[in-house]
């Protein structure tokens, strides 16, 4: 896969899964723009990026902010003149129970994920337009179809984004801009060498997942020659959706 010259906007890049997309790109040849709301995060990963011969530049952007949105491809355009993908990966979390979870821990966590996810879609596609389309791919989760305890807004959050990727894959289907997500289960971002065996072996993958499967379908999913593949989710959580688990 090919991305030479291709401009891709990554939220939520500084760390984890983002950041892994954000360098997954640069070493196929994209120009990157790694957007975070923790600027020190996404310089990093400019710096990392730029260390391996790509090309990257860093913003500060909360993606919660609609003044951030704007602002955000705003400059992307100012510097590149184009933009070709989207890959909203920017969001957060708050576990805790229903009778305690308060308006204000809910409002923030669907203003960043659902919201934020809309606001950059939106605006990107307005650039995407004007040149001759364009691939946006969202980051949900498998929490948008299964739930621990305590997970609502997140989990909300997670499902509303599923719903809004296929809508929009409808709605922008006719400016040739692709929508797709992405549903992750488990993916390690921290020490790979601390899980256990159980951890890897309850997976009929055989494994926990690492950011650069996700990263691997993000390039999957916007490349040209996959075209036909919209309104789509990938799950990618090896094989732990599929498996029927019952208490001894």
């Amino acid at each position: 896969m090919d991305f030479k010259d291709k401009v891709v906007v990554v939220t939520g890049a500084g760390r984890g899964i983002g950041r892994s997309i954000a360098r997954m790109y640069a070493r196929h040849g994209a120009k990157v723009v790694i957007a975070d709301r923790n600027f020190q995060d996404a310089q990093e990963t400019e710096r990392l990026i730029k260390e391996e011969g790509g090309e990257a530049f860093a913003i500060f952007a909360d993606v919660s902010r609609p003044e951030d949105v704007v602002t955000l491809m705003k400059k992307t355009e100012e510097i590149y003149g184009r933009l070709d993908i989207l890959i909203n990966n920017a969001g957060i979390g708050c576990w805790k129970s229903p009778y305690d979870l308060t308006v204000e821990e809910w409002d923030s966590v669907i203003n960043t994920n659902l919201r934020g996810t809309f606001l950059c879609s939106r605006e990107a596609a307005k650039i995407m337009r004007k040149n001759g389309g364009g691939s946006i791919v969202n980051i949900a989760s498998t929490r948008a179809i299964m739930s621990e305890p305590d997970s609502e807004s997140y989990a909300a959050s997670k499902g509303g984004i599923l719903a809004l990727t296929h809508a929009l894959a409808v709605s922008l289907g006719p400016d040739r801009i692709r929508v797709n997500a992405i549903s992750p289960g488990w993916i390690e971002t921290g020490d790979y060498e601390k899980l256990r065996e159980i951890d890897h072996l309850q997976h009929p993958a055989g494994r926990v997942g690492k950011p650069e499967d996700i990263a691997r379908a993000c390039l999957f999913l916007t490349d040209d020659e996959n075209g036909f593949i919209t309104g789509a989710n990938l799950v990618i959580d090896g094989g732990m959706t599929r498996k029927m688990i019952y208490e001894p």
